[in-house]
This record gives structure tokens, sequence and C-alpha cells, in this order.
């Protein structure tokens, strides 16, 4: 599949060597024909400079022909324009632009383009990390309000299954992370010392799963 990503900062330059790594076509396009710096020396894709809303600068990339499109500079304003050109005038169903203000990227998701905003999922994490609680987000779609969240489980429901829990808490396990290697639930599994248990949580019982997991077994939310 052939990729075109606009912004050649780390996070455009890293996605260029992981698309390309796995054996996809790469065009990355940046205003600064330094910012290719960040490439690996190996980097066989095409590398564009110019303005990443410019229809000849995409035609040049190979938008035309793109599976996907990722606005990924520094700039809000030209993510999304470059996001709705490649959108509407070329067809590219696959676009994800980068914005950093949180309400301008709930305004974008509205109007059907995918959006990441970095500032508010960092900050998340900081708050989650530094504060007690034993909840850690890694990955929240708010679009159909569901996240997946590392819970901290009472000591007391060790040796209880993961399914009793889930039918406390109102989720669904994802995955146990066991002695550093990941466990897949199965109904028989048992919660054991020192799991790390990621759990998908619809927002509306992010509280009460949260409130559930931290006290013993039959406990009051």
């Amino acid at each position: 599949m052939h990729i075109v990503i606009l912004g050649c900062g780390r996070t455009g330059a890293s996605l260029a060597t992981e698309f390309e790594s796995r054996g996809h076509s790469v065009a990355i396009i940046d205003q600064a024909a330094d910012a290719f710096r960040r490439l690996p020396a190996d980097f066989q894709g095409q590398k564009i400079t110019g303005i990443g809303f410019d229809r000849e600068t995409l035609a040049s990339a190979g938008v035309e022909d793109a599976y996907a499109f990722a606005a990924v500079s520094s700039g809000d304003n030209s993510n999304i324009l470059a996001a709705r050109v490649v959108r509407e005038t070329y067809g590219v169903d696959n676009v994800v632009a980068r914005i950093a203000d949180p309400g301008r990227a709930e305004v974008y998701r509205r109007l059907g383009i995918p959006t990441v905003a970095p500032v508010p999922w960092t900050a998340a994490q900081m708050v989650d990390r530094m504060l007690p609680g034993g909840v850690d987000e890694v990955f929240h779609d708010p679009a159909v309000g569901v996240a997946v969240r590392r819970i901290a489980v009472h000591a007391e429901w060790i040796g209880d299954t993961y399914v009793s829990l889930e039918k406390a808490m109102g989720t669904r396990l994802a995955y146990v992370v066991r002695f550093g290697e990941c466990v897949l639930p199965e109904p028989t599994t048992l919660i054991q010392s020192g799991d790390e248990a990621y759990f998908a949580v619809p927002d509306a019982v992010a509280s009460v799963a949260q409130r559930v997991a931290a006290r013993r077994p039959g406990g009051d939310r």
C-alpha cells in the first residue's frame, strides 16, 4: 500500500520508518528540507519539500493512489486543511490528523475526520501514573465511549476468576500481563498476585468499575 505523510517531525519520521519497514511505499512531505534528516539513512521513500495542502505537492506524493494519509505537522490548521483536501478532493478514506487543540479535534471528529489530540492524552497518562488509584488508560475512543485501562485489583480478589470480576465491574478483561508476558483470558483464568489486568471499560461505568476492583469481593460500590 502507498502511504502519504505530512510532517517530518519525530512523529512523521517514526511513522514513515515504521510503514516502510512493513513493506509499504511511503511519501513524506515537509516545508523544511532539513526536516528529512530525521529519517534513517536507508529510507527509500519519497521526500517532498512543499506545502502539505497544495495540490501539486500532494500529486507529487502520489496521493491519488494513496491508501492512507497522516497529517502530523506542527500546525493544526495545516493538518486539518490537508486532511480535508485529501479526503474530499482525492477520496482517500483513511485520513488521520493530529490536532493539539482538543476542542477543535472533537469538532473535526464529528465531521468524519479521525483526529489524535496528543496533549490531553499525554496529560491524562501523566495524571494516571502520578496519582494513587492504579488506573492507566492505554487507549480511548471517545466516538464510542470506551477505553482500555489497566486497573489495580484488590488483593482479596486473588484466587477468584476474572469472569467474576468482570461481572462485578461491568467490563470485559482484554488481557493480563503476568511475569512480563501477555495472557489472553479464558473463562477459567484465575487472578494471581502481580497480575497487571487491562480491561475494556465503557465510559459510563468507568468510576464504578474502578471502585469495585479496588475493594474486596462483595464490597459496597
